[in-house]
């Protein structure tokens, strides 16, 4: 009964962030219902000139989705916390992406959908061209304290 009553309360939860999204002209990418999401989930979108590059390197791969501009990657959510994503990447956070029509091309083998942000990161940068920066552009740099 409760299993129920959290179920018809996430559906509705869920019909009203899709309505949201829609109001917006984002779209939210569905995970498939059988992965288990529980560190919420952002998407990181990189031109579809890169799509299989990126999947073909990278060592493991969660839930892609691709429409004509983009493949977005699932990532736990806060994947952008302290990572400068390249500029010709996109990062969405709740995975509610620009997108028309996204279709999902890959599904991961194990119940989790996020591909790992890290060896991400390094594999949008290397193909970008651009140097990998830990920190936001011109936000705050950790010193290390002696």
């Amino acid at each position: 009964m409760l299993k129920n009553a959290m179920s018809h309360l996430l559906g509705a939860r869920r019909s009203r962030e899709s309505r949201r999204a829609a109001d917006t002209g984002m779209v939210r990418l569905p995970l498939p219902p059988a992965l288990s999401a529980s560190l919420g989930c952002d998407a990181v979108g990189v031109p579809s000139r890169y799509g299989f590059r990126l999947m073909s390197h990278l060592p493991r791969t969660g839930c892609v989705f691709a429409d004509a501009d983009r493949w977005w990657w699932i990532v736990p959510a806060g994947s952008d916390l302290d990572l400068d994503w390249p500029q010709q990447a996109a990062y969405a956070r709740g995975a509610c992406v620009p997108a028309v029509r996204p279709r999902l091309i890959h599904q991961p083998d194990n119940r989790t959908p996020y591909t790992p942000p890290i060896p991400l990161f390094l594999m949008v940068c290397q193909v970008t061209g651009v140097t990998p920066s830990w920190a936001p552009a011109g936000g705050a740099r950790a010193v290390s304290v002696p």
